[in-house]
């Protein structure tokens, strides 16, 4: 392979979500290693790639040209082509194809993205009520990129795909690595990701109920769910800020100072933010999930999603120096497993696989 085509189309271009960062640092990754071209749909999604790299513009993944795209590429003489999703129309293609299938989340959780436009949100729900449309989608390529061996474990389960299977891990991407972390006086407790139902955030305010701990909730929230959220917090007198979103460096400097991060969540597709904290010398106590235990490792400290009182025991249990460094000196042996320069190889090894 001289040249990889990217499909980078679903870059955001206001705030990267789980899939845009995959692809922004990916790209990165796989510039050291291989001529890259990206395939773009709006020219503002350069702004968050490296720059002078090659481009090939297209149409949007959510517009109707989509079923003829592979025309498009095909006259270009492209030869491989990855993309981060599994959605990318193939018809007559020509050229060897990777896709990826992140995770099964939505097949248990089945409320679309609420960026999508309402036809796209209203095909997304039909598409998850049934494994067969993901099956056909998946058949379509040569091979198949996962995040994780547990989503892999299900596919095989759900006997979604004929195609070899690559598990390509999601890693950090902020810069500054800690080295070692010494026992912090700190209480502070931080959380990030969404507020919807799974992610069970009333858990982690019940769990530091009656503590010196403090909960930090990093994200963005609307106002309905944050009073929801305040009203419990008060009637158990539990300490929580609400930071209502936070930048990259912000992010960087709380979970350095921080305690342990932690999560509650009843279902999960990866676990970045674990990746994130562990980098950087921070505990992390998590929900006892397969998910968790594959990214976390022996580092992880569990605890029933269903129970607070495992919450608070934990925590309890981290106030222990010795035991809190030790935590750190693991968090950073484990996050040393995700790597976007190893990453990068995985998923070039994906095209070498058998054909089927």
């Amino acid at each position: 392979m001289k040249t990889l085509h990217f499909d980078a189309r679903f870059i955001r271009l206001d705030h990267h979500d789980g899939i845009s960062r995959f692809s922004v640092e990916l790209i990165k990754a796989l510039l050291k290693k291989i001529h890259v071209v990206v395939i773009i749909h709006d020219l503002r999604q350069l702004d968050f790639l490296p720059k002078g790299i090659e481009f090939v513009l297209v149409n949007s993944p959510e517009s109707v040209k989509e079923f003829w795209i592979a025309r498009k590429l095909n006259k270009l003489g492209v030869t491989h082509v990855y993309s981060p999703m599994q959605v990318m129309g193939t018809f007559g293609r020509k050229y060897q194809l990777v896709i990826t299938l992140h995770d099964l989340i939505y097949y248990r959780h089945r409320k679309p993205p609420q960026d999508l436009n309402l036809f796209i949100r209203g095909l997304w729900r039909l598409y998850h009520l049934s494994f067969w449309p993901q099956r056909l989608l998946l058949n379509r390529a040569d091979a198949v990129v996962t995040v994780s061996e547990t989503t892999k474990r299900l596919m095989v389960e759900h006997r979604l795909t004929k195609k070899p299977v690559t598990v390509v891990y999601n890693a950090s991407s902020l810069i500054e690595q800690a080295k070692n972390r010494k026992f912090t006086q700190t209480r502070d407790l931080i959380y990030i990701g969404s507020f919807m139902p799974y992610k069970n955030v009333e858990t982690l305010i019940r769990g530091v109920a009656g503590t010196n701990f403090t909960l930090h909730l990093l994200s963005k929230i609307d106002s309905v769910r944050q009073a929801q959220l305040e009203k419990l917090a008060s009637s158990l007198s539990s300490k929580v800020v609400f930071h209502k979103g936070v930048s990259d460096k912000e992010y960087l400097s709380l979970i350095q100072n921080s305690f342990a991060l932690v999560t509650a969540s009843k279902d999960e597709g990866f676990g970045i933010p674990l990746v994130e904290a562990m980098g950087q010398g921070t505990p992390v106590v998590v929900s006892d999930l397969e998910i968790f235990h594959e990214v976390a490792g022996s580092a992880g400290h569990y605890f029933n999603p269903a129970n607070p009182a495992e919450l608070t025991a934990q925590l309890s249990q981290l106030a222990d120096e010795k035991i809190w460094e030790a935590a750190s000196k693991q968090a950073l042996a484990q996050s040393a497993k995700f790597d976007w320069d190893k990453s990068a190889e995985e998923l070039l090894e994906a095209f070498n696989q058998p054909r089927i």
